[in-house]
């Protein structure tokens, strides 16, 4: 029984992690290179990022770069799945108490009213303002490419480089 209650903490411990990993921030830089004119890049990226809800906050001419930042709100799919996966695991762990502790269950069912914490936490953590910031570097005379170095948020790389009308290469940094 007691290799049981083992587990089920471990396991609980594994869904704690899981849950604080939800708002973790997921910042990438990613370096394309491309063929296309800097201008249509840069076109590109100024009318992707503003229909995508950003908002510019600075213009670096001197490094050629731009900073845009938009609120990120957080989804409500994620947060009730959350909740669910802790409601779930309290669950358990509530069956596990009673098993042990030889009690009707019911006492340690009481946990489960707890679960919505993980929703709220989540909610909380996941709504801030996220910054893009990118650079275009000029073709050089070796190259014929221009150096695209964007910082964003994971899936909003992803997504960008999904519908990126142009043809590119990733860069290894």
């Amino acid at each position: 029984m007691t290799s049981t209650l083992l587990l089920t903490i471990l396991l609980m411990i594994g869904l704690f992690f899981f849950i604080r990993g939800s708002i973790k921030d997921r910042t990438e830089i990613v370096t394309l290179a491309c063929q296309d004119n800097e201008d249509n890049i840069l076109s590109y990226l100024r009318n992707y990022f503003l229909q995508r809800s950003y908002q510019v906050k600075a213009i670096d001419p001197d490094k050629n770069k731009v900073t845009l930042e938009g609120f990120v709100s957080p989804s409500i799919f994620l947060a009730s799945f959350l909740s669910f996966l802790a409601g779930c695991g309290l669950f358990c762990f509530a069956l596990v108490l009673s098993m042990l502790f030889k009690t009707e269950y019911i006492y340690f069912v009481g946990l489960v009213i707890f679960a919505p914490l993980a929703g709220w936490f989540y909610w909380r953590g996941a709504s801030r303002v996220e910054e893009v910031a990118f650079r275009l570097d000029a073709k050089t005379e070796n190259s014929k490419d221009t150096i695209i170095t964007i910082q964003a948020h994971r899936d909003e790389l992803i997504e960008l480089q999904s519908s990126f009308p142009f043809s590119y290469t990733v860069q290894d940094d």
